[in-house]
Order: structure tokens, then sequence, then C-alpha cells
């Protein structure tokens, strides 16, 4: 999961804090709407979909905000005792967070979302594992379905990458996927995949990809073979690790979104205020 990256987009707000955690509407234990920042959501959906080891990867300068919101501090909950109501979402989250095994990776200055994600390989090692930009988020009936339905496929199929994508009108600002239909999948529909571009001039369809992903950990050798082929000092972009396991002819697939408002992004002003209205009136998440 990474936190990563300047946020110029989101200027003022994010000189001093990161976009992720900004706050989105979110049903309370007796249903009544409380406030989650954007990465607890996200966090929330990783173990909900299983997932009990965790690598934050993060700038230096936000190591110590993010370590304090997602560290269980008992004397927190001690000082509002007298108001356990007020407490009662941070209580059950500090029972959650007891369970996870929770690491901080650092990427020390902007490099790319491919660069970031090779930060965690230490502590990923040699497993599969989940990966999520925490600055959106799948508004979904049941949280953690599409983490599951990912790692599942990623799984029982022996492959290197599952993607989700979802059909935009516009794909030239996305990493765009060239795929072909495979059948469905545990109620998905299900894409091979041929080629992955980032933010091409001319796609090849108009099929773009999340921030939401599973792999295989043949991912980080070939993010390091894409760096060796890049420009020099130019940003390591994930797409281009990707496109080096299809190169090689490593498996890669995709699941569909069903529904093209179930992917929020909140990398912008406007992003923000949609996905805060969609959480708030229309697509609240529900507990898992």
């Amino acid at each position: 999961m990474t936190l990563a990256g300047e946020g110029t987009r989101m200027l003022p707000w994010s000189r001093g804090l990161r976009k992720e955690f900004l706050p989105l509407y979110d049903r309370g234990r007796d249903g009544a709407p409380v406030l989650k920042p954007i990465a607890h959501l996200v966090l929330e959906a990783f173990m909900a979909a299983g997932v009990s080891d965790v690598t934050l990867v993060v700038q230096p300068r936000d190591l110590s905000l993010v370590q304090e919101y997602f560290t269980v501090d008992p004397s927190f909950l001690e000082r509002h005792r007298h108001h356990p109501e007020r407490v009662a979402e941070t209580r059950e989250f500090y029972t959650k967070l007891r369970d996870l095994r929770l690491r901080f990776a650092l990427q020390p200055h902007p490099a790319g979302f491919g660069d970031a994600v090779l930060r965690s390989e230490p502590f990923v090692g040699n497993e599969p594992f989940l990966l999520q930009a925490s600055d959106g988020i799948v508004l979904e009936p049941r949280r953690g379905a599409v983490h599951a339905a990912m790692a599942s496929l990623l799984a029982q199929e022996d492959l290197d990458a599952v993607l989700l994508v979802r059909r935009v009108a516009d794909p030239r600002r996305y990493g765009v996927v060239e795929g072909a239909a495979a059948g469905d999948f545990a109620g998905w529909r299900r894409l091979r995949v041929r080629a992955m571009e980032e933010k091409p001039s001319r796609p090849r369809s108009r099929w773009a990809a999340t921030a939401v992903y599973a792999f295989s950990p043949r991912l980080f050798p070939a993010l390091r073979l894409a760096r060796a082929r890049a420009r020099a000092h130019s940003e390591l972009e994930l797409t281009s690790g990707i496109q080096e396991l299809i190169s090689q002819g490593d498996a890669v697939a995709a699941l569909v979104l069903p529904d093209r408002n179930q992917w929020r992004s909140v990398g912008s002003p406007e992003g923000y205020l949609r996905t805060l209205r969609a959480t708030e009136f229309r697509r609240v998440p529900q507990r898992p």
C-alpha cells in the first residue's frame, strides 16, 4: 500500500497533510455516518480480504504521521474513557490493528509508482502480494471483495499479475490495457492482457487500469529491468514493469469492474469532491 508522491494537484492541503488522509463517509457501528481517512478504508479492505501483513510505502517526512495514525495507542482510549461512544470506532480499529503485521518502507524522494513498489521488496520477499495506491478507493457493497477475487485468481491460475480495469471515455489519461475476452472468474468478467502502455497519445483500447493489483514476486525483477531500459533520471512507472512481464511471456490477466462508478480517485479537488458525495449519498460502503 503506497502513500508516496508529492500530491501537487491537492495543494495547499498536501503541503503539510497527505491526500490519503482526506476523510470519506462510512457507516458506524450503529449505522450513523462516521468519517475515516481514505488510507484507513483501503487498509480495512485489505484486512477484509484476509491480508494480515501490510507494508506501507511512505516518504520520510510523512513517516511519523502515518505511524502515529496506524499505531495502537491505549493512552488515547484512556483519555477518552468518559465518552466511550466517541471512541467506539477507534477501539474497533485498534482491535483489527493488533491482528495485523504492519511495516513501513521509505521512498526517499518521489521517483514514480514503480519505484515506490520496489521499496517494499525487502518486506514482501518471495510471496505474492496485493497492491493499492491509497489515493483512490473501490466502492463496493462488500468491502474487500475485489481484492479477494484478484488474489484468488492469481493463486488459482499461477499468474504473475492480475489488474483491475474499467472502461473510460478518454483513456489517454491512464495506464491503458489491451486485452482479449477470456471468460469469467467467480462472476467477474475477465481479460487476457496482451499489452499495457502509460498515458498513450493513441490508445489501443478504452480499458484503463485502476490502482489495485495482485502480483507474484516476479514483478520486482521486471521493475529493475524496466529501470535499466529507462532514460536516466526518469520516473519508474509500474506500467513499465507490467509490460516487462508481458514481454517475457508471463501470464497477466485483468478483471473488469462492472460499474464505472465503483472506482473513485481523490488525486484532484474535483475527484475528491465527487468521491465524498458518492460515499455520503449513494454508495456508502457496508461493513465487512
